[in-house]
């Protein structure tokens, strides 16, 4: 980047750093939502509130559905970027 660039592009350098911090905040949002342990937690705790009676049969299927779906898509993003 030469001088001239660079202090043309000076004015957007909040920006990039902005955009970068929202990227960053963004992966880590993900790995928590896909993280198997914490769904496996989460299938857990839909157990115990079907257990008292918290939640009906359908809800708990239901939810259980959605948490087997992230962890299944958590699993393929996971080979997604181990293959490149």
């Amino acid at each position: 980047m030469g001088l001239l660039s660079g202090l043309v592009g000076l004015p957007l350098a909040p920006l990039r750093g902005t955009v970068a911090v929202a990227e960053q905040v963004l992966r880590q949002a993900e790995e928590e939502f896909y993280d198997p342990a914490r769904i496996r937690t989460e299938l857990e705790e839909v157990a115990r509130q079907r257990e008292d009676g918290t939640l009906t049969d359908d809800e708990a299927t239901a939810r259980e559905d959605a948490l087997v779906e992230r962890l299944m898509i958590g699993q393929q993003r996971a080979r997604e970027g181990r293959d490149g």
